[in-house]
């Protein structure tokens, strides 16, 4: 399933790290990337982010969506979905509006849904004004 979904949005991707890679730092990206290698740091993107199984991240993500097939470490927020591919490990926390998670998938952590995500500026609030957003909603 990962296989067939990555190739079929391959043509999206306007980025791809690719197997051989490692990068450490700070992500930032306003388009589609597919993480075919090893990334850690931080990951903060108004776009779509897809890793690749066999692809490792240790990042705490910030994006718009996110699909994992691959192996995350670290918390995500999404505004608009995560999707978990069957071959997804994930240990971290998930605040997002939409989820998906496939039969098979490994996941560590607490799910937070986002009841409004056009109420919630994930790049520029503070914390404390995401959790004021999402408990009054």
């Amino acid at each position: 399933m990962a296989r067939s979904y990555s190739r079929r949005k391959e043509k999206e991707f306007t980025t791809v790290l690719g197997t051989t890679t490692r990068l450490y730092g700070k992500l930032t990206f306003s388009d589609a990337l597919k993480i075919d290698g090893y990334f850690e740091g931080e990951i903060e993107s108004s776009g779509v982010l897809f890793v690749e199984e066999g692809a490792h991240v240790v990042a705490d993500i910030k994006a718009y969506t996110v699909v994992i097939a691959g192996h995350v470490e670290g918390n995500i927020i999404a505004k608009e979905k995560v999707e978990m591919l069957e071959t997804c490990k994930l240990a971290g926390n998930v605040k997002t509006s939409k989820l998906r998670i496939s039969d098979g998938v490994s996941f560590e952590g607490k799910c937070e849904m986002i009841k409004d995500p056009d109420t919630v500026d994930i790049f520029s609030a503070s914390v404390d004004t995401l959790k004021k957003t999402v408990s009054s909603a």
